[in-house]
C-alpha cells in the first residue's frame, strides 16, 4: 500500500500531548559535580578563557604489540590485525 507522506495528518486529541505536560516528563539538568568529572555531557566552558592553561599530556611511544590503521588512522592491538596492504596494515573494523 502507497503511503503519501505529504498529505496531512489525522490526529486523535487522546495521542496529543500539550508541551507543558512533556515537559514535566523531561527531568531537569543537575548541576554537574567533581563525580561528573568525566561526564562529557556535563562539560560546560561558558566562554571561559583557556589561553593560560597548560595541559601535561604524556605521550607514549608506540609500543610493540600495536599498529596504526591506514584505513581509520586509530592505534589498535595486534589482535585487531586483519591484513597488511600496500600502504600499511588495516584493522578489523575497517575491513569489513
Amino acid at each position: 500500500m502507497a503511503t503519501d507522506y505529504d498529505a496531512p495528518r489525522k490526529t486523535d486529541d487522546s495521542e496529543n500531548e500539550s508541551i507543558e505536560a512533556l515537559k514535566e516528563r523531561v527531568p531537569a539538568k543537575s548541576v554537574a559535580t567533581d563525580d561528573d568529572a568525566d561526564n562529557p555531557g556535563s562539560f560546560d566552558l561558558s566562554a571561559a578563557d583557556l589561553a593560560d592553561v597548560e595541559l601535561d599530556v604524556v605521550v607514549l611511544p608506540p609500543q610493540e604489540d600495536e599498529f596504526t590503521c591506514v584505513h581509520c588512522f586509530l592505534v589498535k592491538h595486534r589482535l585487531q590485525f586483519d591484513h597488511e596492504t600496500k600502504l600499511g596494515p588495516i584493522c578489523r573494523e575497517c575491513a569489513n
